[in-house]
This record gives C-alpha cells, structure tokens and sequence, in this order.
C-alpha cells in the first residue's frame, strides 16, 4: 500500500496551515488535523481536539481539553480490536477485529457528533500499513463512517511517540521504546529534540506467531535488538517506555512491590526491579496476575512475550533507570503543532494556570501568594520553587469539596490529576502541601502510606509551605494591593510578619492563629510590624 509520506502528513503542521479533512477538495499538505490548533505562540487554552489511534491490538479515542501546553484527557476510550493478530501467516487484517474496529471507530464518530467536535484526526500505524487489505479498510472506513485514516510509517511513529515523552516530560533525555502490538519504535531524545530512530517487528502480536516456542522467539528478539542497537549506538540514559504491554508489566511491578500510587505515568523502575518483576511474571499463575494488577484478559495474554523483549532491552542498552510515559503518539501529534514558545513553557505550571482560572474563586490570587511565601524558601532549588508555584496556582481550586474533606481532596487531585512534568515525589510533594493549606495536621488520612514516597526533609517543606498559604490566605486582597512580606532569618530562627495598612484590617484572630501555626513548624520566634513603623 502507499502511505502518505511525512511531508505530507504532518510536516505542514509546524506552519500552523489547516484543512477540512471531510472534504475532498481539501488539499493533502494542510496534515491530519485539519485545522490549527494553537491560532497563536501565546495560546494557553487547547480547543477540544479528538484523536483515533488505530493499533494493531488497539483502537483508541482521546479528546483533548485544556490547557495547551499540558492537555488533559477530556474523554478517553480504548477497545481491543487486535487487527494485528495472525498478520504474520495471512498478510491481511484480522476479519474479527476488522468488524470490532469499524464498529468502535462508527462509535467514536457518534461521540465525536455528540461533543460537538471538529473532525476526528486518526491515525494507523504498524498492522494497517502493513497490512494486504489495509487500503480496503480505509476505503470501508471512510465510506462507512466519513472517517479519514492516516497511515504513518515506523519511523515516524516513533518520532511522534519520542514526541509524546518531550510533551510530559521538557528537556528529557534517553531512548524512548514504544511497543504495540505488531512492532516496537526506539527513537533517542536529547536536549528537546528527536535524534535516531528505528523501527522493528517486535510487537507481542506478530513474536507470537515465531516458530520454535519461546526459545526461538528469544533468538528472534535478541538478533532484532542487537541489530536496532547497532544501529542506534550506546544508550546508557533513561529508557522511558511507552505502550499497553509496558504499562501492564509496570502494573505487576507496582503489585509486586506493593507500591502505593498507582499512577503510571513519571513511575520508576530499576533495572534490578525490572528483572524481579521479570522473574515474578515467569513463576506466577497468569490469572492471578490478572487479578492482582487489573489487568484484562486480551493484554495480559500478550505480557509474557512482551517480557522477553523487555528483558532483552534491558540487557543490551543496560539504562540508568526506566520510566513509564503514558504520552505517546496522540500527545505527540498535539506537541508536532505546537511552537516553539508554547514548547518552552513548563507544563505543571501551564495546566496548573489553567486551573486556577477555571476553578479558583479569585484568579490571579496565585501569584500573590507565591511571591507572599517564597522568602521562607530563598534557597530553594529550581526543581523545587516551581512546586512552590504550582501549589499557589493550586490553592483554592477545591473550595467546593465540602470543608470536613477539602484537605484529603486537595491531597487526592494533586497525586492521581493528570498532570505533567512530575516524579511521584513530587506528586506527594505537591498533595501534602496542599492538604496543610487546610488542615494543621496529616496524621490520620487515608494517605498516609504515600508520604513514605517523600523523604523526611521534604515532608517538612511541604508542611510549612502549606502552612505559609494557610496564612496567606487570610489576607485575600485583590492582586493590585500589596498584602505585605514575611522575612525569614533561618540562622536565627526569626519570623518576621509585616503587613500593609490595607492588610492590616485582614489580621484577625484566625489569621493570628495561623500565623503561630507556621512559626511552630519553623520552630521559630515571631515579630509582627506595619508597613508603616
């Protein structure tokens, strides 16, 4: 079949043209979306976009909401179509998945019309291009549903899954591995930027039609991978995983470990882990496995296979650690149409701005509050002070929960959101801060197992920075007044508390309390001034 190469597909995107995909006058260069998606380098807000990915075990729909930088998953639908599945004997899509995938794709587009979305963007990658009647099923699928299939090649699938990671993940390095059902794309990435890529055949799918059992499926894996490794070279950074398969392995890591967030995307592994969970998969009875990581039948039948490519990776590229992305390829292709400028922008801080203008009850407050307790923090690391940011931006947004759980659901939100750009650290980091901003205390949550995910030092942190926008709040004024300063003297174990005259009406017998509240967790002696003295 013929693919519409790169230049086609998406190469025009990075131009901001558009096109409407549903015509046929349209012309082929304006790419899959049909339209800009961000109007300016400024936009902050993402217009609700939907995308189909259609994958050899797969078909997926996601809309994206949000904020732009850092886009939220409005609605989110997977059905386990297996095209992919017997490819290898046949040459042809399988018949069965070919009537699912039709049926969930004439679903999607019903959704679509009920959202009120702009054309759906879908994408096929390895099981349709490579597929004898892949251009029939795209031919039944437009006339059938109005739906335009665009087909990508390897190369470009892991270009655009590498893509995904620099979405979640700014300035991130290492080799990126996407898995899905009939192959498996490495792409490096340094520095922002996309470096070598390659495409192999190593999907569970089409491994599980290799002659001679599993050992000669591990000699097939291992000569494939040592040639993608010659080919790439030394890869000694992180290895970020992206694709079903990896998710469910990282599942029964998390259950071997009895880890306590179960949160997939940023989650850790060491190589010494991965080859424990390696061993715990070959020894366990694979329904138990099922039961305990919440696994479906369709996948964990693939999670066998999927370890042996796995376990060779490791192997040979021997990473520094390995992370899970949940990003791949629908977030790279938002992350293709994005400027640079957009880029930049930190996507906690981003999706955190947009929150707290949706959501909070005086936007803007944030920042006033972040410039109010930051002299607590003047040593403060980068990595840290954008934490401290994105609490501030994130302090009122949960004023509807009812007061006796406003702190557990700050707690919850901030741990479990969608939110990029965070180490599970971090995430607890970020909730136990905000549940101080409402409660004095954490002892007694249901959370308490996660703090362990936060050393010491950093619990404290958070527990005073919490403390400082409990107090802080207290002096709500609108963000044109000053509400004054706190001076922090570490060495001497000071506070000092200096209002303005407008503030000054502000600091109550609450406000006082609060106050003290924070002097305690400073362990520190307390002055209080006028701006005026």
């Amino acid at each position: 079949m013929t693919h519409a190469p790169r230049s086609v597909i998406l190469g025009a995107l990075r131009a901001g043209e558009s096109m409407n995909l549903q015509t046929e006058t349209a012309h082929p260069e304006w790419g899959p979306f049909g339209r800009p998606l961000f109007d300016s380098p400024s936009a902050r807000a993402l217009s609700r976009v939907g995308v189909v990915d259609i994958g050899s075990n797969s078909v997926r729909l996601v809309v994206f909401d949000g904020a732009a930088r850092s886009p939220a998953y409005f609605y989110n639908e997977k059905i386990m179509c297996a095209l992919g599945s017997g490819m290898r004997e046949s040459g042809r899509l399988n018949p069965q998945g070919r009537v699912r995938a039709l049926a969930a794709l004439r679903r999607f587009q019903h959704l679509a019309r009920g959202m009120d979305l702009p054309p759906l963007t879908a994408v096929a990658t390895a099981a349709v291009r490579d597929a004898e009647d892949g251009p029939e099923f795209r031919d039944e699928v437009l006339r059938e549903t109005g739906l335009r299939i665009w087909v990508i090649d390897g190369e470009e699938e892991a270009r655009l899954s590498a893509q995904g990671v620099l979405l979640g993940w700014p300035g991130s390095y290492g080799l990126v591995c996407d898995i899905g059902g009939s192959s498996m794309e490495l792409a490096e990435i340094a520095d922002g930027r996309v470096g070598k890529r390659v495409s192999s055949g190593l999907g569970p799918l089409k491994l599980a039609s290799i002659s001679g059992g599993r050992r000669g499926r591990k000699a097939h894996i291992k000569q494939v991978v040592q040639d993608l490794a010659r080919t790439l070279g030394p890869q000694r950074d992180r290895l970020f995983l992206v694709g079903g398969s990896w998710r469910a392995i990282a599942r029964i890591d998390m259950a071997r470990r009895n880890y306590p967030l179960r949160v997939l995307h940023e989650y850790r592994m060491t190589v010494k882990s991965v080859r424990a969970t390696i061993s715990f998969i070959e020894q366990s009875d694979p329904e138990t496995l099922r039961q305990i990581s919440g696994i479906s039948s369709a996948r964990m039948a693939l999670v066998p296979i999927a370890v042996d490519v796995l376990s060779r990776l490791v192997n040979t590229f021997r990473p520094k650690d390995i992370a899970m992305s949940s990003y791949g390829i629908r977030e790279g292709l938002l992350y293709e149409q994005m400027p640079q400028r957009l880029r930049d922008r930190d996507p906690l801080i981003e999706a955190c701005r947009f929150a707290e203008a949706k959501d909070a009850r005086m936007p803007g407050f944030g920042r006033a509050l972040f410039h109010f307790v930051m002299p607590l923090f003047k040593s403060a690391p980068e990595s840290q002070r954008r934490l401290i940011k994105a609490a501030c931006l994130l302090h009122d947004v949960s004023w509807r929960a009812h007061p006796d759980y406003r702190a557990e659901v700050c707690f919850d939100n901030a741990t479990r959101a969608n939110l990029g750009g965070l180490k599970h650290s971090e995430r607890v980091f970020l909730g136990m801060a905000l549940l101080h901003r409402y409660s004095n205390k954490r002892e007694g949550t249901r959370f308490e197992d996660l703090f362990g995910l936060l050393p010491e030092k950093g619990q404290k942190q958070a527990e005073i920075l919490g403390k400082a926008m409990r107090f802080g709040a207290m002096l709500w004024m609108d963000e044109t007044r000053q509400m004054g300063a706190l001076r922090w003297y570490p060495k001497k174990r000071q506070l000092d508390l200096v209002l303005t005259p407008q503030a000054l009406p502000l600091y109550g017998e609450v406000a006082a309390a609060r106050f003290m509240a924070l002097a305690d967790a400073l362990q520190a002696e307390v002055s209080f001034t006028t701006a005026s003295d």
